[in-house]
């Protein structure tokens, strides 16, 4: 084989590797469209009156969420299943974002914190890096440090909407967090400085808290969080 037909061979390849991208990058852009919607829908909640349509908000999120199980089906198709972590760049970020929007949707129905594997479930994908498409466990994590952040926000923004049990449930929610966090051993840089973030979170929730103590607002609060959340 001549030099020359050698590089016409290996253009072959190169453009097929760009193909793959750029199909790939068409999904990934519906994807960060169908996250764009979701994440405005719930922005409401941190306003005066979304606290009462809080119900109302999640389940519409919800319902997009079959939107996304639809387009990772597509996504999937897109790339060979056994080069997973070629292209893993292509979808990072939204799929960490996407992990955000399903864990505050489950927080704000039950308080708790989503599993990986829930997770997994109502994207559509795996949990299992054998199977598959699947949610890489520092993409999870990732996702949650998001619902850390945005918990804070919602912290302070219970206070101007007169929920003042809220930011109480909420500081119990992110110390628990912080704590599992601590068992983590965490190697990945872009992980480690997003948890670094996390004491900034607690410590803004906690500022919260003693403001609703110095304020005398706390007892209020312990007096009604046996009500409905």
């Amino acid at each position: 084989m001549s030099v020359s037909d050698m590089f016409i061979a290996l253009q072959g390849v190169l453009t097929a590797d760009q193909d793959i991208r750029e199909e790939i990058r068409k999904v990934v852009q519906a994807l960060e469209q169908t996250a764009r919607e979701m994440l405005t829908l719930l922005q409401g909640v941190h306003q005066g009156a979304g606290f009462q349509d809080i119900p109302k908000k999640c389940q519409k999120a919800r319902e997009r969420f079959s939107t996304v199980r639809t387009q990772m089906e597509s996504l999937k198709t897109k790339f060979p299943a056994d080069q997973y972590y070629r292209f893993h760049e292509h979808w990072r970020f939204v799929l960490q974002r996407l992990v955000f929007l399903a864990a505050f949707v489950v927080y704000l129905e039950s308080e708790m914190l989503v599993t990986r594997e829930a997770v997994a479930e109502i994207l559509g994908i795996e949990a299992d890096r054998e199977r598959g498409f699947h949610l890489d466990i520092e993409d999870y994590l990732s996702g949650v440090l998001t619902l850390a952040s945005e918990l804070a926000r919602l912290a302070v923004n219970s206070v101007t909407a007169g929920d003042y049990s809220r930011p109480l449930r909420i500081s119990t929610f992110i110390n628990e967090l912080d704590s599992g966090f601590r068992l983590l051993n965490l190697k990945n840089d872009s992980l480690r400085k997003r948890y670094d973030g996390l004491k900034y979170d607690v410590k803004k929730i906690e500022e919260v808290v003693y403001d609703l103590s110095i304020r005398g607002l706390n007892k209020e609060a312990a007096g009604g969080a046996g009500g409905e959340k």
